[in-house]
C-alpha cells in the first residue's frame, strides 16, 4: 500500500505542475508582469508549500531535524537535482538582467541563515528578521517586474480560468507530495535511515517534488524563465518564508551539523547558480548532467 501511495502522489504532482504552469504564465500576462517574476513569487511561493507544512509540524512536534534539514536539503536539491533535471530537457536561459537582485537576495538570505545557525537556535527575533527580509523581496519582485505588454500575443484565458488552474494545481501539488512525503518516510525509516538524514534526503526531495514537477513541466513547455525562477524564489522562500514563520510559532533548536557539515552544501550550490549566471547566461545540457552527478554524490555521502 506504501509504493501505490508513493506512485498516486507522483502522479499528482506532475499533473498539479501542468496546470500551476499554465495558470500562472496566463495570471503574468494578465498583469504584463515578466514569467520571470511569476516564477519567483506566486510559483515560488506555491510550490515551497509543503516544506511550510512539514517544517511547522515538524517543529511543534518537538523534531527540529527535520524542519531544518528539509528547508536546507530542499534548497540544495532545488539547484542540484531541479535545475539539472529541466537543464538535461532544455537548455536553460538565466537574463541576469532581471534576476540580479533575487540572486543577491538568495545569497544574502543563505548567509543570513548560516549566522543564525552559529548560536544553536534560530528564535523568535530571527524569525522576525527573515520575515522583514521576505517583505522587502516580495515589494522589489512585484515594482520592478513589470515589463511592456505583447500586443501580437494570443490573449491569455479569463482570469478566472487562469486563477482556477493555479490554485488547483498547487493543491493538487501538496496533496502528492503530502503522499510522497509520507510514504518515502516509512519506507526509509525501515531501513534504519536516521531522522537527520531523512530529513534532508527523503524529505527534503519529497517537498521539493512540486518544484521539479514544475520546473520540469516548464523546460518541456520552452517557459524556461519560470523553471528557474521557480527556484530561485523557492530557495528565497524556503529560508525566509519557511523558517521565519517556523521561527515566529516556536523557536527551533538547531544541531550543529547543520552550521559545519549542511550549510556549506547550501551556500556552494547557491554561488554555483550564481556563477551559471554571470559567466555562461544560463545552464547548458551538459551542466545539467554534472549538477546532477554532484547531487548523486550527495545523496551517497548523507546515506553512506
Amino acid at each position: 500500500m506504501t509504493y501505490i501511495l508513493f506512485c498516486i502522489g507522483l502522479v499528482a504532482l506532475f499533473l498539479g505542475g501542468e496546470y500551476l504552469v499554465r495558470g500562472a504564465s496566463n495570471i503574468a500576462r494578465h498583469f504584463n508582469l515578466s514569467p520571470m517574476v511569476i516564477g519567483l513569487t506566486i510559483v515560488g511561493f506555491g510550490t515551497s508549500a509543503p516544506e511550510l507544512l512539514v517544517s511547522v509540524q515538524a517543529a511543534l512536534a518537538g523534531q527540529p531535524a527535520i524542519a531544518i534539514g528539509n528547508v536546507l536539503g530542499s534548497n540544495i536539491a532545488n539547484i542540484l537535482l531541479i535545475l539539472g533535471t529541466s537543464a538535461v530537457i532544455a537548455a536553460l536561459m538565466i537574463p541576469l538582467r532581471k534576476v540580479w537582485r533575487d540572486l543577491g537576495i538568495m545569497i544574502v538570505a543563505t548567509a543570513a541563515l548560516w549566522v543564525m545557525l552559529l548560536d544553536g537556535v534560530i528564535s523568535r527575533v530571527d524569525g522576525v528578521i527573515l520575515l522583514l527580509g521576505l517583505a522587502v523581496f516580495m515589494v522589489m519582485a512585484f515594482v520592478l517586474g513589470k515589463e511592456e505588454p505583447d500586443l501580437d500575443a494570443a490573449p491569455p484565458a479569463k482570469m478566472s480560468i487562469s486563477i482556477a488552474q493555479t490554485l488547483g494545481g498547487l493543491v493538487v501539488l501538496v496533496i502528492g507530495a503530502r503522499l510522497l512525503v509520507d510514504s518515502a518516510t516509512i519506507i526509509a525509516q525501515s531501513f534504519g535511515v536516521s531522522e537527520a538524514v531523512i530529513a534532508l534526503t527523503v524529505v527534503a526531495v519529497g517537498t521539493s517534488l512540486p518544484e521539479l514537477a514544475t520546473s520540469v513541466i516548464a523546460a518541456f513547455r520552452k517557459q524556461t524563465e519560470i523553471a528557474v525562477g521557480n527556484v530561485i524564489g523557492s530557495n528565497i522562500f524556503n529560508i525566509l518564508s519557511i523558517l521565519g514563520i517556523t521561527a515566529l510559532i516556536t523557536p527551533i533548536p538547531a544541531d550543529p551539523r547543520f552550521a559545519s557539515t549542511d550549510m556549506p552544501w547550501v551556500a556552494g550550490t547557491a554561488v554555483v547558480l550564481v556563477l551559471f549566471a554571470v559567466l555562461l547566461k544560463g545552464i547548458p545540457r551538459l551542466a545539467g548532467v554534472a549538477l546532477l552527478a554532484v547531487y548523486a554524490g550527495y545523496v551517497g555521502l548523507m546515506m553512506a
